[in-house]
């Protein structure tokens, strides 16, 4: 399970990143910062609802001993 999170998680900084990438590179008016600010959004949503089914299923343990 903590491999998959932060896969998560160096996939929603890659996706950010390359946002910024865009944002400085991108002037013809593109929406490529666009659809990687949305990917890193969907990512966010994922890990998150990633997480909550984890400790439904008592894959991450609720508390830390």
């Amino acid at each position: 399970m903590r491999i998959v999170i932060v896969i998560f998680i160096f996939a929603i900084i890659a996706s950010l990143g390359s946002a910024l990438f865009y944002m400085v590179t991108d002037r013809s008016g593109g929406n490529r910062m666009l659809r990687a600010l949305a990917l890193r959004v969907g990512l966010s949503i994922t890990l998150f609802l990633v997480l909550i089914a984890g400790f439904y299923f008592g894959l991450i343990p609720g508390r830390i001993s």
